[in-house]
């Protein structure tokens, strides 16, 4: 299990368009492994453009100030949960500061491995120790993009799910809001009143959870807003509110590959994990 309290000095510039800085709440796994995973939160520091493009891996968005813009999808608001699937292309993406000041846009932004067995090795930005230099251009070769096992991108907003009682627990309430793929992963929260202690076990599938609000312990460490949790198979987590808490979480399964090899892959000559529509957007 790792407890990971929120750092507001651990920002970094490392988005290739160079207008969003990243705080990496948590990562997981090697490059190599199916379920490596990173949580990043996103600071908007400037003006945002994003040619539309496709990834190989999953992402699940949640933008905490600001809305989104995701191109000819629409806007993901502040508060929704968007679901981008491996290969799915979206965007163009046109999110001029406004009225915002600079680092006021927060976005919590989850990327792991997806049911294609891809996992997260051609991935950009896995952190502040693997950013390459300015002047290195990477090289371009024929990476496997998963075909979209969605028509859109999915939105969510949690506002619509009711917040039902736990049975057999008093003063904790679960939002329930969607499983997806044949991985099964799914998206939930949790909320825990003042007083109140909510215990977590699950034998086939990691949790990874952000506080969204309020303050507790976790095994005597005090969290609070934006901290982050990975509780992996078997881990047993126990979270005693000190204050109304809500927890935002994302259960992942171990990625199981089919006994035939799957053909729903486009190969394409790419520099990374990103496909650009237009090859000269990546540059």
């Amino acid at each position: 299990m790792k407890v990971a309290p929120f750092d507001e000095s651990a920002f970094h510039l490392d988005h290739p368009k160079g207008t969003v800085s990243f705080n990496y709440l948590l990562m997981g796994g090697s490059p190599e492994s199916l379920e490596n995973y990173r949580y990043i939160l996103g600071r908007q520091e400037g003006d945002f453009h994003m040619p539309r493009h496709r990834h190989t891996f999953e992402q699940i968005r949640l933008p905490l100030v600001g809305d989104m813009n995701l191109g000819e999808q629409g806007i993901l608001h502040e508060g929704e949960i968007g679901y981008f699937p491996e290969g799915q292309t979206y965007g163009p993406q046109d999110d001029p500061l406004g009225d915002a000041k600079p680092g006021e846009r927060l976005q919590l932004v989850l990327q792991f491995g997806g049911a294609s067995g891809l996992g997260m090795s051609g991935g950009r930005g896995r952190g502040p120790a693997s950013r390459r230099p300015a002047d290195e251009r990477p090289e371009r070769r024929s990476i496997k993009f998963p075909r979209p096992r969605y028509r859109n991108v999915v939105v969510i907003d949690p506002e619509q799910f009711n917040w039902l009682p736990l049975p057999d627990v008093s003063g904790v309430e679960r939002k329930y809001v969607g499983a997806f793929t044949e991985r099964a992963f799914w998206i939930e929260m949790i909320k825990i009143d003042a007083g109140a202690e909510w215990v977590s076990t699950c034998e086939d599938a990691r949790r990874l959870i952000v506080a969204l609000s309020g303050a507790a312990t976790v095994d005597d460490t005090p969290i609070g807003r934006l901290a982050a949790i990975q509780a992996d198979a078997g881990d047993k987590l126990r979270v005693a509110a000190t204050e109304e808490t809500v927890l935002y979480l994302v259960g992942l399964p171990p990625v199981q590959l089919p006994s035939a090899p799957s053909e729903q892959f486009d190969v394409i000559e790419s520099q990374g994990a990103i496909q650009f529509e237009n090859p000269k957007d990546a540059d």
